[in-house]
């Protein structure tokens, strides 16, 4: 055999680092140095590319307090859970379960913990109860009554705010470590009392001790009042910046970006007995949020 001149010897050895070049790709896709690369990826696809979040959970726990919960949606200082945003089953409304579920399914898949009066250290209580369902997905609406309390020297602070909501996300991950959260931002309590004072009746029900660090003297316009409202809706914007900074630290967890407390709810999306909370529009607007935001494709 004639022996190999000098520039075949370099081909041969180019061509041969090249397929050892490529086989030493396959083996780190996850086969052996002999297994086809592409059928080894196949069967052993990389974490990576599994996609994060469910754009369709099939199951949905509630947490939150009395918005969660549909008061005075229906009937004047009363909850009606059938309108609510998050798992209510109002036509009327479209709630999130209903549009991620369907009507049949959200029914049997919903589940609504939250509680007409709750604060953010109910809600580690709450998710427990919650875990107990194994939803796929938990959304998360608090921090109003926090803000919403007898003076603004009684709101809740904002280091023990936080430190409840990691509690709360700490308990729902030691249980699912892969559920979803849906995280809303605390609406403009501001703008609600702006909006509500115009009615007469819905300052009479204020009166009954609904939020009266903002809504108390409703009609009150002296420097005392607009820096008690200040302060409370400052309050309220440091809330909703840890919400997404707490949820931000979690890759399952997803933030409406303050989307609810930017909505400019009017004199429709409000109760027409207090003029405070949401109407079945004010709920069915929510449910819209929610459902833009879980459904969203990114990250």
């Amino acid at each position: 055999m004639r022996k190999p001149s000098r520039r075949s010897r370099t081909v041969l050895a180019a061509v041969t680092a090249a397929v050892l070049g490529v086989a030493g790709c396959d083996a780190a896709g996850g086969g052996s140095a002999g297994q086809d690369g592409t059928k080894a990826r196949a069967a052993k696809p990389s974490a990576r590319s599994a996609p994060v979040w469910d754009v369709s959970p099939a199951s949905i726990a509630a947490v939150g307090d009395s918005i969660t919960r549909g008061f005075d949606a229906c009937a004047v200082l009363a909850d009606c859970p059938e309108v609510s945003w998050a798992t209510g089953t109002s036509p009327q409304v479209d709630s999130l379960a209903v549009r991620l579920l369907g009507k049949a399914k959200a029914a049997e898949r919903s589940w609504n913990y939250a509680v007409t009066g709750a604060r953010m250290a109910d809600l580690p209580g709450q998710v427990a109860r919650a875990v107990t369902r194994r939803p796929q997905l938990v959304t998360v609406m608090a921090g109003a009554n926090d803000a919403c309390r007898a003076s603004t020297a009684a709101m809740t602070p904002v280091a023990d705010f936080r430190a409840d909501f990691e509690e709360a996300m700490a308990t729902l991950r030691k249980a699912l470590p892969k559920t979803q959260v849906y995280v809303s931002s605390v609406p403009d309590l501001k703008r609600l009392w702006s909006e509500g004072r115009t009615n007469a009746l819905g300052k009479q029900i204020w009166k009954l001790g609904l939020c009266p660090s903002m809504l108390g003297d409703a009609d009150a316009l002296d420097s005392a009042a607009t820096l008690r409202r200040d302060t409370v809706q400052k309050r309220v914007e440091a809330y909703n910046a840890v919400l997404g900074e707490v949820c931000a630290k979690d890759r399952r967890c997803r933030f409406d970006g303050g989307a609810v407390y930017a909505y400019r709810f009017g004199t429709g999306q409000l109760s027409h007995w207090d003029w405070f909370h949401p109407s079945v529009d004010g709920q069915a607007r929510l449910a819209e949020i929610a459902y833009r935001t879980v459904t969203a494709k990114r990250r």
